[in-house]
């Protein structure tokens, strides 16, 4: 996450300052961790089906986080490396995206809901705090490619697709 994105950020579309995205990152992580119930250790076991166990709260907050953080972020990372040496194509990125968005749903619940299933609510703070950061990926990844295109894809190179980068 915000390999490519947030160096764009800061550099060309310069509407906020590192230090102002790190305060606004502490301070949604004391809101998160002010709000947060207290940890519970007394779940239930999960069901025959994983993914309906953790969509229903009954899983370990680390079996459910770090299996798809860890997908989730490779998939952005390679799919961000190739479109940015030319090897994808933009519609072909918008297209990875988008089919990463319904597990990223599921995980957002997945994780809202499991996240009482944790020895400290530090851990339950900061699952909450990483999925929101996936929204602010997924935002700035937007706007990347609504307003800079030019920037991130190799636009001279793709001869096919130079029509998406205006």
């Amino acid at each position: 996450m915000f390999n490519y994105s947030l160096p764009l950020f800061f550099t060309h579309i310069g509407s906020a300052s590192p230090l102002e995205l790190l305060i606004i990152f502490f301070g949604l992580f004391v809101v998160l961790f002010i709000s947060s119930p207290p940890a519970s250790e007394d779940f239930q076991k999960q069901a025959n089906s994983y993914l309906f166990s953790a969509w229903a709260g009954r899983v370990a907050l680390g079996w459910v986080f770090w299996p798809f953080f860890l997908i989730l972020n490779s998939s952005l990372y390679a799919a961000d490396t190739l479109a940015k040496i030319g090897m994808l194509t933009v519609s072909s990125w918008d297209d990875v995206h988008l089919m990463l968005l319904l597990p990223i749903v599921w995980w957002v619940v997945a994780i809202w809901r499991c996240s009482v299933n944790t020895h400290l609510r530090v851990w339950m703070a900061c699952a909450r705090l990483l999925t929101l950061a996936v929204f602010f990926e997924y935002g700035l990844k937007l706007l990347i490619r609504i307003d800079y295109p030019r920037i991130f894809f190799g636009c001279e190179e793709l001869l096919l697709d130079y029509g998406s980068c205006f």
